[in-house]
């Protein structure tokens, strides 16, 4: 991406229906309400990328109500990229409607060289989200996570690191990100006896992906913790690009790192099973596979990413069908099995 880019870009003034459409859920046991739908700028929003792409999705879910937006101190490529342009299209875009966005970055990954660049302990967290507000041009976000559990740090060091950043006015809440059911109650725990209550946990979860829903969301429910779920479309898989089978041009054909060309033609079957069900509800698989997990009654939001503002417009589609009547959910079961 030329970060110099000083194309002419017509002025912003966001769709003064925008609260409209959106349909907003209460995060735990708080008084935030967040968006069904939230955007992840994990990909396309890199140096990388195109820098104008990245503003038009930003404004495009402004737009649509889509108050709720995701990133980490790693996103890119380069590590922090995501971040930076971010904080560009903040600024010349959205900085009058700041108190109408819910924003959130994490840490917990490698992120510089060295011993203290990386996981959970205080010094890496603390400096990782000083250097995120800085990219960003914030003086604090709306939630900052621990983006993944560390093994080696004691969990009450990485606790304390995070409350004593909401205590410094740094973050507003806290979240945790891949920790287990055990990991996440006595994190919890630790938090609420620091006075700083534990606000959401992300996890992964989709049609093909189902672990959370034995044991982390009870707890998650328990413990009147929010939840927020990522990788809805299982790399893509829950899409109509593979009903007909997987296309020469496809990430599964290019050796993608997260999406390899084996596990897509091991669930070919179940992706053209469920799309004929989807025929019947009139979406698209993609559309079927969110409103599937907001069925879910401990789901408080979905994280989605979009390469364009017409793929996002058309993951919010979702929202006009999410209900599902017994025959539908029991079809989906048995193909899932």
């Amino acid at each position: 991406m030329n970060i110099s880019d000083k194309a002419p870009v017509a002025p912003y003034f966001p769709n003064e229906n925008r609260y409209e459409k959106m349909e907003y859920q209460r995060c735990g046991n708080s008084g935030i309400l967040l968006p069904k739908i939230s955007l992840g700028l994990w990909h396309n929003f890199g140096y990388n990328d195109h820098f104008g792409n990245a503003r038009n999705i930003l404004r495009k879910a402004f737009d649509l109500g889509i108050t709720h937006l995701d990133l980490a101190n790693n996103y890119g490529p380069p590590y922090g990229s995501a971040e930076e342009n971010f904080g560009r299209i903040l600024n010349i875009d959205f900085k009058s409607y700041r108190d109408e966005l819910f924003i959130a970055t994490k840490a917990g990954y490698d992120m510089w060289p060295g011993p203290y660049g990386n996981w959970g302990s205080k010094k890496y967290l603390i400096a990782s989200l000083d250097q995120s507000l800085k990219r960003m041009g914030l003086e604090y976000v709306d939630v900052f996570y621990h983006h993944r559990p560390d093994p080696e740090t004691p969990l009450e060091e990485t606790m304390s690191a995070l409350s004593q950043i909401v205590k410094q006015g740094k973050a507003l809440y806290i979240g945790l990100s891949r920790y287990s059911p055990e990991d996440t109650e006595k994190a919890a725990n630790m938090l609420r006896e620091m006075g700083t209550p534990l606000l959401i946990h992300q996890s992964k979860y989709s049609m093909f992906e189902r672990e959370v829903e034995s044991a982390l969301m009870p707890k998650l429910s328990e413990l009147n913790v929010g939840s927020i779920v990522f990788s809805p479309l299982a790399q893509g898989m829950l899409t109509n690009k593979y009903v007909n089978g997987i296309p020469d041009d496809s990430r599964a054909k290019k050796n993608n790192t997260y999406l390899n060309l084996e596990a897509v033609e091991d669930k070919l079957d179940q992706i053209k099973a469920l799309h004929q069900i989807t025929l019947e509800r009139g979406q698209k698989l993609s559309q079927m596979a969110i409103a599937w997990l907001l069925n879910n009654p401990s789901v408080t939001t979905v994280l989605v990413g979009a390469s364009s503002p017409h793929q996002l417009e058309e993951n919010i589609g979702s929202l006009s069908q999410l209900q599902f009547s017994d025959e539908e959910l029991e079809k989906i079961e048995a193909i899932l099995k």
